[in-house]
């Protein structure tokens, strides 16, 4: 993330940045905001007897929530031109939650992915398990991991810096030796178990659930590949861009790649996956009405005006 200052390439810039993100995130937080406060109201508040997928669903509209809340301090970040005015425990805060909320996010999507896998190829084994204590077990886990990730870079020290021209980067520019030893461990984890597994498991789920629904085509079949066929799409659209990028981004902090022009293009290439990667959290809101007939019933019947009854009078000639 950072503009490769200070290494053997010259400073590589991306002025469009600053326009993108604004926009981006602006809009992105207005639909998921109405989206994931929307889903969470209707799940908790208006349903009962909540299923696996819909314990999942709500996790994941926390995570998006939660990641939702920390763009508006990087839409005034990227306004400012990258200068961070809000002190190092807020870029702590923000930095950690906007960049560990990704990968939380498309962890309780592949959750989900594997829900329904297990409704529609083994349904005797998730009649069995679906209303047990698993779920709750494996969103702890997840939330768990998460936190375990995260408090190190919380607490490891600052994540901010001072560059030229005295502004000060919030989540950029660390060095080679914090890319090796304090950001190493986060890299490695989010590149395997956010990125790498997730999207495999997705790949792999996909086309096992459509040879089931060819042999036996059911509703509940059907809506649950139409589930498989949303979450692959904002994996792939989403997700899938970020994490290749990132994990060329990174070989570069290691200078494993040095190609200059390389890197000018890797550079750029993140800043416009990062504003597409945030765009799962207004996407997500989609998938959490066709995931459930209880929450298209719910939601529908929400916007529904309500009928009035109209009296007519008839009048007749006296």
């Amino acid at each position: 993330m950072s503009t490769f200052e200070n290494e053997p390439c010259n400073r590589t810039t991306a002025d469009f940045q600053y326009y993108l993100f604004p926009v981006v995130y602006s809009v992105v937080f207005v639909l998921g905001m109405i989206g994931n406060l929307g889903a969470l109201y209707v799940f908790i508040c208006k349903v009962t007897n909540h299923s696996s997928s819909d314990v999942y669903i709500i996790n994941l509209a926390v995570v998006d929530t939660i990641f939702l809340c920390t763009l508006p301090c990087r839409i005034h970040y990227h306004l400012n031109h990258n200068n961070w005015i809000f002190g190092d425990m807020a870029c702590r805060i923000t930095g950690t939650l906007y960049f560990t909320n990704i990968y939380i996010s498309i962890t309780f999507l592949t959750c989900i992915c594997i829900d329904r896998y297990i409704a529609v190829v083994h349904p005797h084994t998730y009649l069995r398990i679906k209303n047990t204590s698993l779920t709750l077990m494996v969103s702890v886990c997840v939330w768990a991991v998460a936190v375990s990730i995260m408090l190190p870079l919380l607490l490891g020290g600052p994540l901010d810096s001072t560059s030229n021209g005295n502004t000060t980067r919030c989540f950029e520019n660390f060095s080679f030796e914090d890319w090796t030893h304090r950001m190493s461990a986060y890299n490695v984890c989010a590149l395997l178990f956010g990125s790498a597994i997730p999207l495999t498991i997705t790949m792999i789920c996909y086309p096992l659930i459509l040879k089931r629904i060819s042999k036996i085509p059911t509703p509940s079949s059907r809506r649950a590949l139409s589930i498989i066929y949303l979450i692959l799409a904002i994996s792939v659209t989403c997700f899938l861009p970020y994490s290749i990028t990132h994990l060329l981004y990174y070989l570069s902090r290691l200078r494993i790649i040095t190609n200059c022009s390389f890197l000018h293009g890797i550079y750029k290439m993140r800043r416009v996956t990062m504003a597409i990667v945030s765009c799962n959290s207004c996407l997500d809101p989609v998938l959490y009405y066709f995931s459930t007939t209880k929450f298209k019933w719910s939601f529908l019947k929400c916007l529904k005006p309500k009928k009035t009854k109209r009296v007519y009078t008839i009048y007749t000639a006296k």
